[in-house]
């Protein structure tokens, strides 16, 4: 049986959405109508990447932002462009869509 993430109501374009998923912290960002969710986990230390629950983005909304040392991670993919994690990436997450809720896509 599925679970429900979060209702995509709740996540605004430009903007970033905390939620759980199998006992892990994880979240998700809207930008250009897609929607891309990532595990809440620096590579660099393995510490929660936000500063303020929902606030993953920097001043600007344009990219990720680990709160403890500022490394910058591209929206749309999860690389590291900046910061001591330079090169590595976020850990994506695949969801489903439906109904106007996010699932967790199943596994094969």
């Amino acid at each position: 049986m599925k679970k429900q993430l979060f209702d995509l109501t709740a996540l605004r374009e430009g903007e970033s959405l905390s939620f759980t998923v199998q006992d892990t912290p994880a979240f998700a960002v809207r930008k250009d109508g897609e929607v891309y969710a990532y595990a809440n986990r620096c590579p660099h230390l393995g510490i929660p990447l936000e500063w303020q629950e929902n606030q993953f983005l920097d001043s600007e909304n344009e990219l990720i932002q680990c709160s403890t040392h500022g490394a910058l991670f591209l929206i749309e993919t999860g690389e590291c462009l900046s910061g001591p994690c330079s090169g590595d990436r976020l850990n994506a997450l695949e969801l489903v869509f439906e109904d106007g809720a996010a699932y967790l896509a199943e596994q094969s």
